[in-house]
C-alpha cells in the first residue's frame, strides 16, 4: 500500500460543513443551513483542514474568506456531494416505490392552494411515503434540484432550465381583484386591452407570478408597469387591493382563499381565452424516480379535479 493510499479520508460532514462556508461565507449562516451548531460546524472544517493539510478558510472577526486552496477546492467538494446524493437516490428507488423521502419544492403562489391536495393524496394513497415540503422562490427550487436538495418540484412553467423535465399538471386561468367601486368590479367578459391602463399592483421581484403578471400586460400592449408598491405574497396584495392602492391578478386557485381575507374585494373574469398559467411537476433528467414522479403526476391530476383548473398531460 503506497502512503497516497494510506491518507485520511475526509467525511462526508466535513465536506457539507466546507461546503456550507463556501456557500454562505458566515459561519452561524452555515451552521443553520446545515442543522448544526457553529462550534461543531467550525470544528468539522478545521478537521478537514488537517486532512487535507491546507487551510481552506481565512476567518475574521467580521467575516469569513476563502483562502485559495479553499477557492480551488469548494467546486470538488460541492461535485463530490452531489454525486453522493445520487447514490443515495438510486438506493432509493430501488426500494419499494412510493417509500422513503420525497423533498418537495413549491412555489409560494402555489403552495396554499394545492398542497392541501396533496398532502390529502400522499396521506391516503401513499402512507409510507416520507414527504418534505419545501416553499421556496423558483430561481432557489431550481438550485435546490440541480445540486440534489429537492427531488421533485412544484411550480409555473415553462421553465427552460437544462437538466429539467417538466411534467404538466393543470392550467388555471387568471382573474381580475379589484376594490369595490371600482368600474371592473365583478364584471365578466373582460377585455385584457383594459390592463394597458389599469394601476397594477405586483409581487417582489423573484416572484415568478410578476413575471407572469408582466408577460400577460405586455400581450395586451401594455409597455411597463410603474411598480410603486409591491408585496412579498398574494395575502399582502389582495389587502393592498382592498385598501384601494390598485387593482391585480390573481390566479384561480388562489381567489377563494385569498378574497374571503376582506369583504372589500370583487373578482372579475377576462374574456375568453382567459390570460392563463401552467403549473407542473418538474425533476431532474434521467432522475432514478422518474416512473413513481410520473405516477404522482398521473394521480395528482385525479385529485385536482376538484379545484377550478383545467388538467392537463397524462
Amino acid at each position: 500500500m503506497t502512503a497516497g493510499n494510506r491518507r485520511r479520508q475526509p467525511s462526508l460532514a466535513q465536506l457539507r460543513a466546507f461546503a456550507a462556508v463556501a456557500e454562505h461565507l458566515h459561519f452561524r449562516d452555515a451552521a443553520a443551513a446545515t442543522g448544526t451548531s457553529q462550534p461543531a460546524l467550525s470544528g468539522a472544517v478545521a478537521a478537514l483542514e488537517e486532512t487535507l493539510g491546507v487551510t481552506l478558510v481565512e476567518r475574521t472577526t467580521r467575516k469569513v474568506l476563502l483562502s485559495p486552496a479553499g477557492e480551488r477546492l469548494a467546486p470538488r467538494a460541492k461535485a463530490v456531494l452531489e454525486e453522493v446524493a445520487a447514490l443515495l437516490e438510486e438506493a432509493d428507488a430501488m426500494r419499494a416505490p412510493f417509500t422513503g423521502a420525497l423533498r418537495l419544492g413549491v412555489i409560494p403562489t402555489v403552495a396554499p392552494y394545492v398542497l392541501p391536495t396533496v398532502l390529502r393524496l400522499v396521506h391516503d394513497r401513499y402512507p409510507q411515503l416520507d414527504l418534505q415540503v419545501h416553499e421556496e422562490q423558483t430561481a432557489s427550487l431550481l438550485d435546490g434540484l440541480a445540486a440534489g436538495r429537492l427531488d421533485l418540484l412544484l411550480l409555473a412553467v415553462p421553465l427552460g432550465a437544462p437538466g429539467v423535465i417538466e411534467i404538466p399538471l393543470f392550467d388555471e386561468d387568471f382573474v381580475l381583484v379589484t376594490p369595490p367601486g371600482h368600474r371592473l368590479g365583478g364584471r365578466r367578459g373582460i377585455p385584457r386591452d383594459v390592463l394597458r391602463e389599469l394601476n397594477l399592483l405586483l409581487l417582489d421581484e423573484g416572484h415568478c407570478l410578476r413575471d407572469q403578471a408582466l408577460e400577460i400586460c405586455r400581450e395586451a400592449g401594455r409597455t411597463g408597469v410603474a411598480a410603486t408598491t409591491t408585496a412579498a405574497g398574494l395575502s399582502t396584495l389582495v389587502q393592498l387591493v382592498a385598501g384601494g392602492l390598485g387593482v391585480t391578478l390573481l390566479p384561480r386557485t388562489a381567489v377563494d382563499v385569498e378574497t374571503t381575507r376582506s369583504s372589500r374585494l370583487l373578482t372579475g373574469c377576462f374574456t375568453d381565452p382567459a390570460p392563463t398559467r401552467r403549473i407542473a411537476l418538474a425533476m431532474r433528467t434521467g432522475a432514478a424516480r422518474a416512473a413513481e414522479y410520473e405516477q404522482l403526476a398521473s394521480a395528482l391530476r385525479e385529485a385536482l379535479r376538484d379545484l377550478p383548473v383545467r388538467t392537463v398531460g397524462g
